[in-house]
This record gives structure tokens, C-alpha cells and sequence, in this order.
């Protein structure tokens, strides 16, 4: 919880980013290749920027350097912090470093509970809501654990 909060706290700190809203902090077990670790905790945040999406993902990075998380980043692997950016706007990128929105974003019941939370009709950018993604996962196990 400290490692949300001291990240939360780093990226509302930058002056070209300001955090308006934060849902509440999930306990979720791993997905995919990540499973047999130690549940995680995720926590969305919606942001105010006027940084480009390069920019804001290199933003996203320095922050979880700062916290602890090895320049190396390999996928799946146990760490102290993981910030993604999900959404940004209307924006779609299909980048080497950046996808979005995020290619996880419809099939992770994590993302999707704290996400809805802050905007229950927020949608991808070509329209698609997502609530009915979140209504069709089914075994993923998220769970309220406070707030961030």
C-alpha cells in the first residue's frame, strides 16, 4: 500500500501532471504468467496532463525506478510497484514502447474494477463501453482493501 501511495503521491508531485481522482485499493490475485505469486494490490488513477504519450509513459517509469523497481523490468516478474498508463483520451498507439489503450485493458478483471470505479461509463476510444468487458470476466478474484 505504501509503494501506491508514494506513487501516487511522485506523480501528483511533477509539474506537468496532476492527479484528479483515485479509486480505492484492490487485493487481486495473479493473472497469467504472473500466477503463484503473492496477490497484488492495483489502484487506478485519473490523471491531468499535458505531457505526449511517450512522455508520460518515461514519467510512469522514473517513478517506479524511484520506488524500487529494477531498470530491467522484466514482464511478469515479482516488483515493488508497476504503473501503467491504460488510456489517454481518445489517444490509439500501437507503438514498440506503448500500446494504447493498454492491450490487458478489457481482459484483466484488476484493471477494469478500479477503473469503472472512477468513471462507470468510461469507454475505449472508438466508443466500446467497457462495463459489459467486466461483466463477461468471470474468476479473477478482486477484492476492496482500502483506500489509496
Amino acid at each position: 500500500m505504501a509503494s501506491l501511495r508514494a506513487a501516487r503521491a511522485r506523480l501528483d508531485a511533477r509539474p506537468d501532471l496532476r492527479v484528479l481522482a483515485s479509486s480505492c485499493t484492490y487485493e487481486t490475485e495473479p493473472q497469467g504468467e504472473a500466477a503463484g505469486q503473492d496477490d497484488f494490490l492495483n489502484a487506478c488513477l485519473e490523471i491531468e496532463t499535458a505531457l505526449e504519450p511517450e512522455e508520460l509513459l518515461d514519467a510512469c517509469r522514473d517513478v517506479e525506478h524511484e520506488l524500487g523497481r529494477p531498470a530491467d523490468r522484466r514482464r511478469h516478474a515479482p516488483r515493488a510497484i508497476d504503473v501503467d498508463v491504460l488510456l489517454l483520451g481518445e489517444i490509439e498507439i500501437r507503438e514498440e514502447r506503448l500500446t494504447l489503450p493498454h492491450p490487458d485493458l478489457t481482459r484483466r478483471r484488476f484493471v477494469l474494477v478500479p477503473l469503472l470505479e472512477l468513471d462507470p461509463a468510461l469507454a475505449l476510444p472508438d466508443g466500446t463501453p467497457l462495463a459489459p468487458a467486466l461483466d463477461a470476466l468471470e474468476g479473477q478474484r478482486v477484492e476492496p482493501a482500502g483506500p489509496l
